[in-house]
């Protein structure tokens, strides 16, 4: 195991540098110039401009741009937001904390939420759960995050006025302790129902049609003949086996998080990296964009690498030799 982590480690590396090289091949092919944002419009002079350029590196030649940029990032500089002024990795660190609070609990949710109605719609098939779960599980999984969202923030917030419209909290009533945490919670409602939704769309449909496989196996028809009762059928034989290839998935299902993410934020003006991540394409923000395609990129490194060692945990029969 502490071979096949090491190696994983050091695959990593090439693939961390490709990352880094499309993204800035991506952000410097882009169509604006950040110059335009910094100085802003009217009559400026060549000088400024010029000494603006110099004071972000974009009046060297883009190889140069490029070696720096690399050297940086494995110093962990990612340089200076051309909007905000400071640092590129203190903005995110200070958004980081709103995504974690929106992706973990929608992870959790779609995890456990599409697991338990699988396990539970699998041997049930064509029973009226089964088949209501299937048809809310298709709706879940066809309709688009940003269609979902507005819908949502349409149905529930403006016209029946159960959840707030946008935010993390209430900026005009601030709450402290115990307040303070109902307050986000009631705030996260909305947003965690439209991330989760197809996530646990998918979650369901691959774990309800595994436990449709597992429960036909020999061993669990071995397992009924013998007597066992039907609980201890499902829990002690089929859930294990069921739950294998559901890993795979999870790991799948935090990456598409992180891409959601955008389209979540900015419909809920939830303050994470995805609205984060907008704000920096609308503002032509490249550092910040930059800074946040590198720690966007590490967290599915990372993640892709502790599904692989998990699957081994739970299946010891998988081999990384």
């Amino acid at each position: 195991m502490r071979r096949y982590v090491i190696g994983r480690l050091l695959q990593a590396i090439p693939l961390v540098f490709i990352v880094l090289t499309i993204n800035f091949i991506l952000i410097h092919s882009a169509p604006g110039d950040p110059i335009d944002l910094i100085i802003g419009e009217g009559d400026v002079s060549d000088e400024l401009i010029a000494k603006t350029r110099a004071e972000f590196g974009l009046d060297k030649p883009l190889h140069v741009q490029y070696f720096s940029y690399i050297y940086n990032v494995l110093q962990l500089n990612l340089g200076h937001s051309v909007r905000y002024r400071v640092d590129v990795l203190g903005v995110i660190i200070s958004r980081l904390p709103a995504s974690i609070l929106l992706m973990g609990t929608s992870f959790v949710v779609s995890s456990l939420g599409g697991i338990l109605l699988g396990l539970y719609a699998g041997p049930r098939k064509n029973s009226l759960a089964d088949r209501i779960s299937v048809v809310i599980s298709i709706l879940g999984y066809s309709m688009p995050v940003f269609f979902l969202g507005l819908l949502v923030l349409t149905v529930f917030s403006l016209q029946l006025g159960w959840f707030p419209t946008q935010g993390m909290y209430n900026i005009r009533n601030p709450q402290e302790g115990w307040g303070l945490v109902m307050d986000v919670l009631h705030h996260l409602v909305l947003p965690v129902f439209t991330y989760s939704a197809f996530q646990l769309a998918l979650i369901f449909r691959v774990t309800r049609v595994k436990m449709h496989q597992v429960i036909k196996e020999n061993y669990i028809i071995t397992a009924r003949a013998k007597g066992v009762q039907e609980n201890q059928v499902i829990l002690r034989h089929a859930v294990p086996n069921t739950l294998l290839p559901i890993v795979t998935v999870l790991g799948f299902n935090f990456s598409w998080l992180l891409a959601g993410s955008v389209l979540t934020e900015t419909v809920f003006a939830w303050p994470g990296l995805g609205r984060l991540m907008f704000d920096a394409v609308s503002y032509r923000d490249y550092p910040l964009l930059m800074g946040l395609f590198v720690v966007l990129s590490s967290f599915v490194i990372i993640v892709n690498l502790l599904t692989d060692i998990i699957y081994r945990a739970i299946d010891p029969r998988v081999s990384f030799d």
